[in-house]
């Protein structure tokens, strides 16, 4: 069995603010997690080489045998194979990037050298979004070679059959087209009357579709969120809600995030120019080389009603956003506020917050996301 340390290397930078609370390894593109991935592409076990003031939440666990494996690349079976394929001490890379290596001693840095393998990498947060349709239909192979569907209910309208149901979800008389794409519906999972599905889409565990939601794929939604509105091509991590109407399109939302009633993500710009984004790795805003890209939102920040984010707009960890006009494109980590301008947003205050939101889901604010969150806060909020 391979022991797999997914290890965040040179694109974990690039993907802030997403990956300030977690290894790069944790972000959900399709239907999984890359760890997910790991999980059910292999019979392999998985842990992570992540930041300092993450190892606690998120440990290594190392063997006589380890491979590390950078934790933004999207596993699929020629890659497995040449990994298994590698001796003690040998490496693999694609394009001048570091892919892998396979070694009985435990490491925390790697070179560029090695065999080269064709990959993909999760290097930016746009990828995520624009690589889901992908990434979706890459997991419902696996899934499908290991289980069963449920029978779909006959008072659901379906266009097309490339549709999968896990035990215990609910579909009320709803429309779905699975013509376009695999379409995925959780364990759990709840899609209420009304609503219109066009595929791909994941619906993950336990997760809402509210009534009358609009969908558009490739969209994932991650576990215990609830959704409503209109969505396109937009990856939702999880335990997070949009649950009313309002548009958020080519937009990745972290965990514990809340987006009130009518809050709106622009995705295009009006003269159709590309989007840019900012890369808190390069201190400034880059082209994402495409026209189509609205929010990218960290982890536990929130928007009041009626929020307009711009195009392009990058919503720092746990973030408070209200009020009218469209708030600044790059809104910072611990930020109060809204058009008029931001205020730090007390550690004491956002930790009650993420407690009581976190606690609504049966989950405990540990004593080591405490003190992750306080590193973050020390070293990253607005009084820094």
């Amino acid at each position: 069995m391979l022991n797999i340390i997914l290890t965040d290397h040179a694109e974990r930078d690039h993907l802030l603010p997403l990956t300030f609370t977690r290894p790069v390894g944790k972000i959900r593109i399709g239907l999984w997690t890359i760890e997910e991935k790991w999980l059910n592409y292999t019979d392999a076990t998985v842990s992570f080489l992540t930041q300092d003031y993450l190892r606690k939440v998120f440990p290594a666990h190392h063997s006589a045998d380890n491979v590390y494996v950078n934790g933004a690349v999207l596993p699929t079976q020629t890659l497995i194979s040449e990994i298994k394929s590698l001796n003690d001490g040998d490496s693999l890379v694609s394009n001048g990037n570091w892919i892998a290596t396979r070694s009985s001693d435990i490491l925390e840095s790697f070179d560029v050298a090695g065999k080269e393998v064709e990959v993909k990498i999760v290097d930016r947060s746009w990828k995520i979004f624009q690589w889901n349709g992908l990434a979706i239909e890459a997991d419902m192979q696996v899934l499908r070679a290991k289980k069963k569907s449920q029978s779909v209910p006959a008072w659901v309208t379906l266009i097309g059959d490339d549709i999968f149901i896990e035990e215990g979800a609910e579909l009320m008389p709803c429309i779905i087209n699975a013509s376009e794409g695999p379409v995925y519906i959780g364990k759990g999972a709840h899609v209420m009357e009304g609503t219109m599905i066009r595929g791909s889409l994941a619906l993950m565990d336990h997760s809402h579709l509210k009534m009358g939601a609009k969908i558009y794929g490739p969209t994932t939604i991650g576990p215990y969120s609830k959704v409503g509105g209109e969505v396109n091509n937009s990856v939702i991590f999880g335990y997070s809600n949009k649950a009313h109407d309002g548009f958020i399109g080519n937009t990745v939302v972290g965990e514990w995030c809340n987006l009130g009633a009518d809050t709106n993500t622009s995705n295009l710009k009006n003269n159709y120019a590309d989007v840019k984004i900012y890369n808190y790795a390069l201190g400034r805003s880059e082209s994402t080389g495409s026209q189509f890209c609205g929010l990218t939102m960290g982890d536990h920040a929130k928007a009041g009603i009626n929020t307009m984010f711009n195009t392009g707009t990058v919503c720092g960890i746990f973030a408070n956003v209200f009020g009218g006009d469209f708030p600044h494109r790059n809104i910072p980590d611990f930020a109060w506020g809204g058009a008029t301008g931001f205020k730090n947003y007390r550690l004491s205050d956002a930790l009650q917050v993420a407690k009581t939101v976190m606690s609504r889901r049966n989950i405990e604010l540990t004593e080591e996301l405490v003190a992750v969150y306080t590193h973050l806060h020390n070293n990253f909020s607005m009084s820094k």
